[in-house]
């Protein structure tokens, strides 16, 4: 640290001295204590704070290092729970109607910036030649009307090393799906994360990719509760919502399956993951919602 050289010409007579001599020493031990003390925690996000986590955070993850595993990101576009060890996503959560649906064209993959200093940063080319697709949690097709959310689904935070049958085949598909759902009036609270390790892609089965930093799902998930019409708070949900949970493994030879194929309940899904999905519903509701199976 540099500290203030005074000059005995600046001060004109000896009160001035004395009092900036009293101002340098407080300062030092200002200083020192500020030194001692460790910096203020990140604030913890209320449920409310996001619209994304309108259902409830199914992993309790909170906005702090000191949980670098379930490690809460909230953007104006997603909320997410983000593994340094997996280097992935473990799950993201969005909203979905016709608000952010556009036809902006797609920007590049780009390491997440915000993500804590000396986290390892994925890189798209961790992905080069490792025989699995980028695969988006988030759709880049459901965040296309702004520049900022277009760019936002492309951090790499929000990709997974995803099997090309399975991205491109039932996962896809259930995509574009959910669009038409909203094009027909729905809103759709959506969560889709990953479980499990080693998946099979195009040059077989592997546990990880990135030179061991990235780790391959064995499975990929997604939740998504619909409502009939664009909704204001819970009190809106009811048990005539209907509920699609599906669960896919992230293999080679699913492309030409029907997404419904993959049908699960939540249930199912909590079983699988550990999470506890919908928890700001009314217990009752919740119980309700998670024992569906989609119908058509």
């Amino acid at each position: 640290m540099r500290y203030l050289s005074i000059h005995p010409w600046f001060c004109r007579n000896i009160g001035d001295r004395l009092s900036l001599c009293l101002s340098s020493l407080l300062s030092v031990v200002l200083v020192a204590n500020l030194a001692t003390c460790q910096a203020p925690a990140p604030p913890t996000l209320q449920i409310n704070d996001s619209i994304h986590l309108l259902l409830g955070n199914p992993s309790d993850a909170v906005p702090t290092p000191d949980t670098p595993d379930n490690y809460l990101i909230v953007r104006p576009q997603y909320a997410m729970s983000y593994s340094r060890e997996r280097a992935t996503a473990n799950w993201v959560a969005w909203q979905l109607n016709e608000s952010w649906l556009g036809q902006r064209s797609r920007p590049p993959f780009t390491p997440d910036p915000f993500l804590p200093t000396g986290w390892y940063q994925v890189d798209t080319n961790d992905y080069t030649g490792s025989g699995f697709n980028r695969g988006h949690l988030v759709p880049a097709a459901d965040r296309n009307r702004r520049r900022e959310d277009s760019e936002s689904v492309f951090y790499m935070s929000n990709i997974i090393p995803q099997s090309p049958d399975n991205n491109q085949g039932p996962w896809a598909d259930l995509e574009v799906y959910s669009r038409d759902l909203v094009e027909l009036g729905n809103e759709l609270y959506i969560i889709a994360g990953t479980a499990g390790v080693g998946g099979e892609g195009e040059r077989g089965q592997r546990d990880t990719i990135g030179r061991g930093r990235i780790t391959v799902p064995e499975f990929v998930w997604k939740i998504a509760v619909i409502v009939d019409r664009p909704i204001q708070s819970l009190e809106e949900v009811t048990a005539s919502d209907q509920v699609i949970a599906v669960l896919m493994p992230n293999v080679q030879g699913i492309r030409q399956q029907d997404w419904r194929e993959f049908l699960q309940t939540v249930d199912q899904i909590e079983d699988i993951t550990g999470y506890d999905f919908m928890t700001e519903l009314p217990d009752d509701l919740e119980a309700e919602l998670e024992s569906k199976i989609y119908d058509l």
